[in-house]
């Protein structure tokens, strides 16, 4: 019987053959935590009176949800993360470095074939890069630390497979809130994805991390997709591991198989307050906004800098919203200013945030007030996810967020591309 690229990867890892639903304990390749959650990891580890880590090679602590730190609280939490990494000499990205899930991979800890676990629930962003990626609670990865092991149940494959070129004006961002709005928020859960077609083989790297990003959303465990030679060489420019792809097999078994043609998607928003409530922009059009946010772990890459720079460069944001930025990661900042994007963006009238997750999970840095209404790149909508349950938050692409911050509306992205 045929397998799929989860039941290979996790079969690899367990030292076993294994199929959809097998139970098996695995070994895992790298984990990390964040500010958010790696308190309760270190908690977690020191209540096991464990003397070293299980290999500290494979794992590291990012200060990204509130960097710079906001208040005393955060601060202590930040101190305990560092005191923690200088005792066990294990890998720290302090503030300033970026997200996470664009350290991860830039920091070449891990390759095609691996086995990833994060405590953050994003970390299957990195399926794009052929890896069985997935999120996981504080106490697991305490585990996974202490032990280098933890247990899967391996997850059923849902198959969507996407043909046909996208439009002009049309993104990944967009195709993948089109397929969450078609699947729905519990459409897939506790199951793999694989993201297949020749859509996929044409888009960039920066466009499928913005894909795998969101797999989460419709509940999958890991959204996956196959090595390339674009994976490999986009490896190759940050990593000396070496990739091992894994492909499917012909007759391997899927859950559903879900085709879609990319020629038929829009520009697309999620309206608040679910991601899955999502509608053609066209739909939304005019909408007042009083905020645009681009960056996060799902758009905060070069290429979406870059698209939005195009639609702003000799234009200015309407004088009555407030348009941020934030950079996934210091590397993605860097080569933005060398080629002229974040001078362009900043001469637009966007305000520029430290690299890191920004305004996203509304700890700190552009909290809206009650009533406003924020258009963002970011990969959720729910009440109070930028800290206010107050405001109103529609998901985008960043041609879109652009388009909007120009018109103060928003607005179909279209209309300013060249």
């Amino acid at each position: 019987m045929g397998k799929t690229i989860a039941e290979k990867i996790l079969s690899s890892h367990a030292g076993r053959d294994l199929k959809a639903n097998d139970l098996a304990v695995c070994e895992v390749d790298f984990c990390f935590g964040q500010d958010g959650t790696s308190g309760l990891i270190i908690d977690s580890f020191e209540k096991l009176k464990n003397e070293k880590v299980a290999d500290k090679s494979r794992f590291c602590m990012v200060i990204d949800h509130s960097a710079p730190s906001p208040n005393e609280r955060v601060s202590e939490i930040h101190n305990k993360m560092r005191n923690f990494a200088a005792k066990h000499d294990l890998g720290m990205y302090d503030i300033g470095c970026g997200v996470c899930h664009q350290i991860v991979p830039e920091g070449g800890h891990v390759s095609c074939g691996d086995l990833v676990v994060g405590a953050d629930s994003h970390t299957c962003t990195y399926g794009a890069l052929n890896i069985f990626s997935t999120g996981m609670g504080s106490t697991d990865l305490s585990i996974i630390l202490a032990s280098g092991k933890t247990w899967f149940k391996v997850p059923e494959t849902v198959k969507v497979m996407i043909d046909g070129e996208l439009p002009k004006g049309v993104y990944s961002k967009d195709l993948i809130l089109h397929i969450t709005g078609d699947v729905g928020a519990n459409g897939c859960t506790y199951k793999a994805i694989e993201f297949c077609g020749e859509t996929i083989r044409g888009l960039s790297m920066d466009a499928r991390l913005t894909i795998s990003n969101m797999a989460i959303e419709v509940g999958a465990k890991a959204g996956i997709m196959d090595a390339d030679e674009k994976t490999i060489d986009w490896l190759k420019r940050y990593s000396d591991k070496i990739p091992q792809p894994v492909a499917s097999d012909e007759d391997a078994i899927y859950s559903e198989i879900k085709v879609y043609n990319a020629q038929e998607v829009e520009p697309m928003v999620s309206k608040p307050h679910t991601v899955d409530n999502t509608a053609t922009v066209s739909e939304v059009e005019g909408t007042k906004v009083n905020q645009g946010y681009i960056g996060t772990c799902t758009n905060g890459r070069v290429e979406d800098l870059r698209i939005a720079a195009d639609i702003l460069k000799g234009r200015k944001v309407n004088s009555e919203v407030r348009f941020l930025v934030a950079p996934a990661s210091q590397v993605v900042y860097l080569e933005a200013i060398r080629e002229g994007i974040i001078s362009t963006l900043i001469e637009a009238g966007a305000v520029i945030l430290t690299p890191g997750c920004g305004p996203c999970v509304g700890t700190h840095q552009g909290v809206p007030a009650d009533g406003e209404v924020v258009i963002s790149t970011a990969n959720r909508n729910f009440k109070g996810r930028m800290g206010n349950p107050n405001a109103y938050i529609y998901l985008a692409s960043p041609a879109t967020v652009a388009a909007s911050m120009i018109t103060g509306r928003i607005t179909d992205p279209r209309s300013y591309l060249k």
